[in-house]
């Protein structure tokens, strides 16, 4: 999986991957270190040490937060976000609005699988210009 993702990215000019907590950080890091760009961790609260942002998202069962460190992006970076799920969109889409504050020069987002079951269609919740890939669709 790292290969193909590497192979999806390498000519982007990433030079930090996101990975949402916690399936996202095992792909993500790994993916991060093959290109060679800095790993960002987006984590429930209170889990990171320094000062943080916040966003906050509905789930299927009520709401839940991510925060991300107030340093970890800068206007120069070109940031891929990953997760291994794209179901609702919830979390991802907390974690692309958390992203954009810091104004980065471009976003990718990435996921390992995208369910297309009826009722979920977690692509719509995202701007049409965001460009989103997925290794496997069920």
């Amino acid at each position: 999986m790292v290969n193909e993702l590497y192979d999806l990215y390498k000519d982007k000019g990433i030079t930090k991957v996101v990975g949402i907590e916690s399936r996202g950080f095992v792909v993500g890091a790994a993916l991060a270190f093959k290109l060679g760009a800095g790993f960002v961790m987006c984590r429930k609260p209170g889990k990171l040490p320094a000062d943080t942002l916040q966003e906050s998202y509905m789930k299927e069962y009520g709401k839940d937060t991510i925060e991300i460190h107030t340093d970890a992006i800068t206007e120069k970076d070109v940031v891929l976000i990953h997760d291994d799920l794209l179901a609702t969109g919830g979390s991802m889409l907390a974690a692309y609005n958390l992203v954009q504050k810091f104004n980065p020069r471009k976003t990718y987002i990435n996921f390992i699988i995208e369910l297309t079951i009826e009722g979920l269609n977690g692509r719509s919740v995202f701007p049409d210009n965001v460009d989103i890939t997925t290794l496997l669709t069920i």
